[in-house]
């Protein structure tokens, strides 16, 4: 239960945090352009929304299996050489959220203790910096769910996003079009 909650709080943000974005930039282009009137605040908050989406839009393609990957190697090894490399992948994507976590708490809670102020909005800084840290906690947790799979010898999920694209542009090319390709990639 608490898992699910999890995997949709962070889809939940990712779409907030979008949505947010996309309604400030079109809404500061239309003011600007047809009332010649700029929306100072839009700036600011869609920077940190956009900071908030990275981390988490991380955190959802880490438990997807999504991230990019060299596989090359680990594709024509042994099946228990491919495991250590997805251990020292795990153990690196773990140091790496890990590090991201320890300085954005560092940074939150220097800007706590500053009381520094948003330019735009004028409210806590540290309300803006604790995104960092969040979004660097639920990285960390995919990439320690991750390498539990590999120790457990459980196969990650993979999501092959080039396969998946080509196979939806292939099924929007015509017919006929798809086997003269086909054809000429025969050298008939």
């Amino acid at each position: 239960m608490l898992k699910k909650i999890i995997d949709n709080f962070e889809e939940i943000i990712c779409l907030i945090a979008l949505t947010v974005m996309t309604i400030l930039t079109f809404s500061n282009v239309v003011t600007r352009y047809v009332f010649n009137f700029s929306m100072n605040f839009a700036e600011e908050i869609s920077t940190y929304s956009f900071v908030l989406l990275s981390l988490f839009g991380a955190s959802i393609a880490a438990k997807r299996g999504a991230h990019l990957g060299f596989t090359l190697l680990a594709d024509h090894v042994p099946k228990i050489v491919a495991r250590i490399f997805e251990v020292i992948s795990a153990l690196a994507g773990i140091t790496f959220a890990g590090v991201i976590f320890y300085y954005g708490i560092r940074m939150t809670m220097t800007q706590f203790q500053r009381g520094q102020l948003s330019l735009g909005v004028q409210i806590p800084e540290w309300i803006y910096g604790s995104f960092v840290p969040l979004g660097a906690f639920f990285l960390l947790l995919r990439f320690v769910e991750l390498l539990i799979q590999a120790l457990q010898n459980k196969d990650a999920a993979r999501e092959d996003v080039l396969a998946d694209a080509l196979a939806d542009a292939l099924n929007d090319v015509p017919e006929e079009e798809r086997e003269s390709f086909e054809k000429a990639g025969k050298g008939e």
